[in-house]
């Protein structure tokens, strides 16, 4: 069964016109429509998915599904597919009644928007349905409702098309995203791609994946990639699922009956049987903008910090870029919508996000969550680093640490959820009650054992679980009789093998750093290398290692800001320094500043005031991006913020007018978002930054920053009490 919606109101007729001359065949406007698939065909969101479509959970207080229909908006894509499965009714509704709606809203970027019904079990069957339709025209996007993105497609869609041009038999392209050297939280930790590239073509050559619990260790080549005059094996790349196809790869998947996965089977095969095919994939490395998928828990939980951490720009909620949302931004990088109740006692915490008519008791602590809207939190409760839907209730003293609580669920008085507990819908936890960690809860009706053809039955409340008063019994997948250790940890919101014994050597070397010293784990930190492990004696780096590396990393970046140069090679010939030196994050921090201090410098000497010098060193293009990017990373860590302010205050603490310097710099770190109030605050405590009196004499201007900092967050604190008052 489909359902369309379509616009196809015309211009009436004023009189008669010359037809236009028709065009030829390949010079006609190419049409590019869009497939989204609603479902992933897979049980990572068990138990919420039971009640309610994977695809209108919240994310950001926003259902994911809006996310990607945006990404396709801002990229121009008029025509829309829809591919349901579970929930199907539930989806359609949504969408028939929102902006996105062709038929009913003048706010609508699309021309059409059609539903297919199905009861696909497979992303495979779901291909060959559509292609059993007949109802693409030309070039597609294939992607979930589950894809979160930024990206401008028009550069990937253009070579796409030119390569096609060329070769009839390029039929894909397959985009990732850059996940760096080190371990990027969106990184895929249970199944790690693989894929194996001709570079100077863009084209994959060979695709496969590797967990930690394969008994092989390596990655098997076909003869004829090993042929190929140049080939690079990259296991650092994020798959964004999204892909650009031609009608051809339709075709194929309805001649491979038997594919059901994308990649592990159908990209596999169809790159293994090229002898046989002659089709070509290629693939798009973007390290620009955002690509992500929240297709399990553990991302969804990444994605989340990345739409607070604004990576995801312009969507993120303080930007209000959904119908009937009113967010606003505050000190600390706090966001709360209109009709937010705010005890005089309670305390947020940075990168918060607070949904309308939520209110906050008194002595209650909240700290990186997000809550949804008609929220009812009570005295004293703590949460942390948790997701909080509409229409909670939490009763006073209760402690929620790093757990999903799902709408009208109500956690009772000093009850404790425990790291990575999945609470669903209406379920209703006892007072005192603890939830261990990693504990999925349910009201959802299921059928009565050996009773058929009788309708789903409440399931009575398992004290032992809830609690004494509560409601729900703990879920268990009906296929864990099948053991998948992958598939139950792709389940959880908080990814660990701790208790799966693993040996050293079970994980890939491709995919992930070998070792599991926590002190080897820090040194090398995000940065590090992605390849080859390394002895604890490397990590620390030699004495003439380092000293090298700071020679010539500080003559890398010092070059690129006086000469107005290209960052994005800087940046990729500063890790490969790095790498091969097996720096440190401090020696990086430290390498850094000194080349921003030597450019800032030399404009001062060239008779230019310190806070001019300063704003035109960080204005130069790809400078502050380089900062936050390759000093800091995406996780943006308050000890390494700290820990490259110092390293700056160091260097100024012998030149001339360091004083001013550093004051300026802390004020343009701050107004480009560079540094955050949690690292400044960090920094000037951190006993480093006043070891002795020249580190006190440099920082003595930047002190009344640090004081403004502290007088804006009082001021906005009181003016959230003005309001709760009013």
């Amino acid at each position: 069964m489909a359902g369309q919606q379509k616009n196809n109101t015309k211009p009436a007729a004023k009189g008669k016109k010359m037809a236009p001359k028709a065009k030829k065949a390949d010079e006609r406007e190419e049409t590019f429509q869009a497939v989204v698939l609603t479902d992933s065909f897979e049980t990572r969101f068990l138990p919420f998915s039971l009640e309610r479509p994977r695809c209108l959970l919240p994310i950001g207080n926003t259902p994911m599904i809006d996310y990607t229909l945006e990404f396709l908006s801002f990229n121009g894509i008029r025509e829309v597919i829809i591919y349901c499965t579970a929930h199907t009714f539930e989806v359609e509704a949504y969408l028939l009644a929102s902006k996105w709606n062709p038929a009913t809203s003048f706010a609508s970027p699309f021309s059409s928007l059609e539903f297919i019904h199905s009861q696909s079990t497979s992303y495979g069957d779901a291909m060959r349905m559509i292609d059993s339709r007949g109802i693409i025209t030309g070039d597609f996007l294939l992607t979930y409702a589950d894809v979160v993105s930024n990206l401008p497609i028009g550069p990937i869609l253009h070579k796409h098309r030119t390569r096609r041009t060329d070769d009839k038999n390029a039929i894909m392209t397959v985009v990732t995203r850059y996940g760096g050297p080190g371990q990027h939280r969106a990184k895929p930790k249970a199944v790690v791609p693989v894929f194996v590239n001709n570079p100077r073509k863009d084209r994959i050559l060979h695709y496969d994946e590797m967990t930690p619990f394969d008994e092989r260790k390596y990655i098997d080549l076909p003869v004829e990639v090993l042929e190929e005059p140049e080939f690079e094996m990259r296991g650092d790349l994020i798959d964004t699922g999204i892909d650009i196809c031609t009608p051809d790869v339709l075709a194929l998947w309805s001649e491979s009956f038997d594919a059901e996965k994308p990649r592990s089977q159908f990209l596999h095969n169809i790159l293994k049987d090229y002898e046989l095919n002659g089709k070509t994939i290629h693939i798009e490395i973007v390290d620009k903008h955002y690509a992500a998928r929240a297709s399990t828990l553990q991302l969804y939980d990444c994605v989340s910090k990345d739409i607070l951490g604004r990576w995801t720009f312009p969507m993120i909620p303080d930007n209000n870029w959904v119908i009937d949302q009113k967010y606003n931004r505050g000190a600390g990088g706090i966001i709360k919508e209109d009709g937010v109740i705010l005890a005089r006692s309670c305390k947020i915490g940075k990168k918060t996000v607070l949904g309308r008519a939520t209110s906050i008791g008194d002595g209650t602590v909240i700290s990186n969550s997000i809550i949804g809207r008609r929220c009812q939190i009570g005295k004293n409760v703590v949460i942390e680093d948790s997701y909080i839907w509409d229409d909670v209730v939490v009763e006073d003293g209760a402690h929620i640490q790093k757990s999903i609580i799902a709408s009208e669920a109500a956690i009772g008085k000093s009850a404790a959820i425990l790291d990575g507990a999945l609470i669903s819908y209406s379920v209703r936890i006892g007072s005192n009650t603890t939830v261990k960690a990693g504990e999925r809860i349910t009201r959802a009706k299921r059928k009565r054992e050996n009773v058929d053809g009788e309708p789903l039955a409440r399931v009575p409340a398992d004290t032992a679980i809830v609690g004494e008063g509560g409601d729900g019994y703990a879920y268990e997948d009906a296929e864990e009789d099948e053991k998948d250790v992958c598939r139950d940890l792709l389940s959880t919101l908080i990814y660990s093998t701790a208790h799966l014994n693993l040996a050293e050597d079970s994980y890939s070397q491709i995919g992930s750093d070998a070792g599991s010293d926590e002190d080897e784990a820090e040194a090398r930190s995000r940065h590090s290398s992605f390849a080859s492990a390394v002895s604890d004696d490397e990590a620390s780096g030699d004495e003439s290692s380092g000293a090298n590396f700071h020679k010539d990393a500080v003559a890398d970046v010092f070059k690129t800001l006086s000469e107005s140069g290209d960052f994005h090679n800087t940046r990729v010939e500063f890790t490969s320094l790095r790498l091969s030196n097996n720096a440190t994050d401090h020696h990086m921090h430290r390498a850094i500043a000194v080349g921003f201090i030597k450019r800032i410098v030399q404009l001062i000497e060239g008779g230019a005031e310190p806070p001019k010098a300063v704003k035109q060193t960080l204005a130069q293009e790809g400078a502050t991006a380089f900062l936050s990017d390759v000093a800091l990373g995406r996780d943006k860590r308050v000890g390494d913020q700290a820990d490259l302010l110092t390293s700056f205050q160091k260097d100024l603490c012998n030149r001339d007018k360091g004083e001013a310097v550093l004051f300026s710099l802390c004020k343009e770190f701050y107004d480009l978002e560079v540094i955050e109030e949690e690292g400044f605050e960090a920094w000037w405590k951190d006993p480093k930054s006043s070891e002795n009196e020249h580190m006190i004499r440099v920082r003595t201007m930047a002190g009344g920053f640090i004081a403004w900092l502290e007088e804006a967050e009082e001021e906005d604190s009181d003016d959230e009490d003005d309001e709760d008052s009013d």
